[in-house]
């Protein structure tokens, strides 16, 4: 009886062995396979965002692409272009759908709603939009170039204008339902504008004066504001403000990352590096683009640096999340995809003239969409390629 005991326990270790030799195994097979994987980058369609050629001065083209579906429509992109106005294309073909124009174009980026895209243009109104047929719902006059991402939040759209003015309309039918202004009497100032954020019933917005501003999203009355970047040449806090937790990022123009209470303003830390426009946070880190010409990851508590990523030229855009991979364009080259774990480069496309749009990322179809600094529109089928893993199955 022993002896039986004896060698089952035996049979029992050799079979432990061969399980984990095969665990083993079967991880360095997985290792091997990630190792070979390829990461292929493929130019499905581009199109001239403009009717006709631009043969004037060059455009600041910055629009993030929209993507929209619906039964009667299809799946769409809809673009804008700083030169002639708006345009949608069939998402897989190219095809234009529809197309809007509006003087000297839309420089900013679009908010949708269900069926309604909202934004503003260059030609001082702005605009509720069907995003199926491209006609307009109605139309709000704020005369001045409008050039910051809107907010559409409970039936209302707030938007900040280049006049430093943050408007609340009813998204419904363009109503104003308030209005807050602040004065800058600096002249130079950066272009561009501040998307604004908000939780639990308070707006969060940069101005160009250097200043982050909470109000209280029913009524503008502020909650709070808080003087953060001093330079003496450009204060601006042209930046996306990012609300996470307790606590909301900002960023200041050649100046710093910002982290404050987002109840009270008040200061948590700050990183030495600012930047321009909008970041993205996964886990617990927290990516942005500084105006220095790097890309960067930092610990989100407390704005140590993890990693960093150097352009050779220009600045990046507000970055985007492709299965795992931080993906950004350069103002004066490519669309880079990056390990958002290391910062290592995973691959780059170039269109030319470089990107000034924060690329749009459809991971359920593996495209990603932009229009380039020369206005052309690009749909990119991309993703990573698996070698044959088992070689007797080909």
């Amino acid at each position: 009886m022993n002896g039986i005991v004896k060698s089952c326990r035996i049979g029992l270790v050799v079979l432990a062995g061969v399980v984990l030799s095969s665990c083993s195994s079967f991880e360095n097979w997985q290792a091997n396979v990630r190792e070979r994987r390829t990461f292929q980058i493929r130019k499905e369609w581009v199109r001239q965002g403009p009717e006709h050629l631009n043969m004037n001065f060059r455009k600041i083209n910055r629009m993030s692409p929209i993507l929209f579906t619906d039964k009667a429509h299809g799946d769409m992109v809809i673009q804008a272009n700083a030169i002639d106005g708006v345009v949608a294309y069939e998402r897989f073909t190219g095809r234009e759908v529809w197309r809007l124009k509006v003087l000297n174009g839309v420089e900013s980026s679009m908010a949708i709603v269900k069926d309604r895209i909202f934004f503003g243009g260059l030609d001082g109104q702005f605009y509720s939009v069907e995003a199926g047929t491209g006609r307009i719902v109605w139309t709000f006059p704020t005369r001045v170039e409008d050039l910051a991402e809107p907010l559409l939040e409970d039936g209302v759209v707030y938007f900040l204008t280049g006049a430093n003015s943050l408007y609340a309309l009813e998204a419904d039918t363009g109503k104003q339902l308030w209005l807050y202004t602040r004065q800058d009497p600096n002249p130079l100032r950066v272009r561009g504008g501040s998307k604004p954020a908000i939780k639990n019933g308070v707006l969060f917005v940069g101005f160009s004066d250097g200043t982050l501003v909470a109000l209280l999203a029913k009524n503008g009355q502020v909650k709070w504001e808080k003087q953060l970047n001093h330079n003496k040449k450009f204060k601006d806090l042209d930046t996306n403000p990012l609300v996470d937790g307790e606590v909301v990022y900002a960023l200041g123009f050649d100046d710093h990352l910002y982290c404050l209470r987002a109840s009270t303003g008040d200061l948590v830390w700050t990183s030495e590096k600012g930047g321009y426009g909008g970041m993205l946070v996964i886990g617990d880190r927290l990516y942005y683009a500084s105006t220095n010409s790097e890309f960067l990851a930092v610990d989100k508590s407390t704005g140590n640096k993890v990693w960093s990523y150097t352009l050779p030229e220009g600045i990046a855009t507000t970055p985007s999340l492709f299965r795992g991979l931080v993906v950004f364009g350069e103002s004066q080259g490519n669309l880079i995809f990056l390990d958002s774990g290391s910062g290592k480069e995973i691959g780059s496309f170039e269109p030319g003239r470089g990107i000034l749009s924060p690329p749009t990322v459809d991971e359920k179809s593996n495209h990603v969409f932009f229009i380039s600094g020369e206005a052309n529109v690009y749909a990119l089928e991309v993703g990573f390629k698996y070698p044959n893993a088992i070689p007797y199955l080909r």
